[in-house]
């Protein structure tokens, strides 16, 4: 009888578990194939919950890749102006919305900016970050406690290294730029 009473306690708490690590993953599907990605719940929890929420809203859907830049940052998630599915649709004004949610105060942690990680996009204002987020190909040790780290590629980088690269001597710019086919929690 006790042992049958562990197996049942196991089982209870591998489920779970395993629950509560599913809803910290999300599927970012790009243009060549799916990314997974680890929210930071614990360490940024109001930037995780706006994000999944704007995600499985679908409003990251169509959005672009408007600012990318070789050896440091892919940038994306204006839902306004880069959604390139809505008629507010503007290249030129990509990257200067957001969503019509009310803009986060910042959450700066000490999860620091390495290959991978991803993090809000925010005006000189630490309490600007909406719905923009950037994912870093390399590390970025001047970003640590400067914007919120909320998650990180744990499958797939190899895709995000694959994002269309913008002009570098126009801050990034893409022309003619990838963009999210979707974002989803798991």
């Amino acid at each position: 009888m006790m042992k049958l009473f562990n197996i049942l306690i196991f089982l209870i708490f591998f489920l779970q578990t395993n629950s509560i690590a599913k809803e910290n993953i999300m599927i970012l599907k790009l243009k060549d194939g799916d990314v997974k990605i680890e929210l930071f719940k614990d360490k940024a929890p109001d930037h995780v919950e706006r994000i999944k929420k704007l995600a499985d809203e679908g409003l990251y859907d169509g959005v672009v890749f408007h600012r990318v830049i070789d050896g440091f940052m892919a940038q994306t998630g204006d839902v306004k102006f880069g959604n390139s599915k809505n008629n507010d649709f503007s290249l030129d004004r990509a990257g200067m919305g957001g969503s019509d949610l009310p803009n986060l105060k910042q959450e700066f942690n000490d999860m620091p900016h390495l290959r991978g990680t991803l993090s809000m996009a925010r005006s000189s204002d630490p309490n600007s970050a909406n719905s923009q987020f950037f994912i870093c190909f390399e590390a970025a040790p001047f970003l640590d406690r400067q914007y919120t780290v909320f998650g990180k590629v744990v499958e797939g980088m190899d895709l995000v290294d694959k994002i269309k690269r913008g002009d570098s001597n126009n801050n990034g710019s893409v022309t003619d730029p990838d963009k999210i086919i979707s974002f989803r929690s798991e």
